[in-house]
């Protein structure tokens, strides 16, 4: 059975916020498009107190959720 694809993703490094890891991980796009774009696929990362603020253990996605295949493949 072959595996299938998966989200690509970073883990934060020491004292990154926002802007940094946007700049790493979406170096293409201005800065405030990347850091909505990041946020938009990483809401698990708002479900704590305090929000938005990064571990060393988070998994943080740099694209979009992959379109799942109908039909189970």
């Amino acid at each position: 059975m072959a595996l299938s694809r998966q989200r690509r993703f970073v883990v934060p490094e020491p004292g990154e916020d926002w802007p940094a890891l946007a700049r790493r991980a979406l170096p293409q796009e201005p800065a405030a498009a990347a850091i909505e774009k990041l946020k938009s696929w990483n809401l698990q990362l708002f479900a704590r107190i305090p929000p938005g603020e990064f571990l060393g253990s988070d998994v943080i996605f740099v694209e979009p959720p992959l379109e799942s295949r109908a039909g189970g493949g």
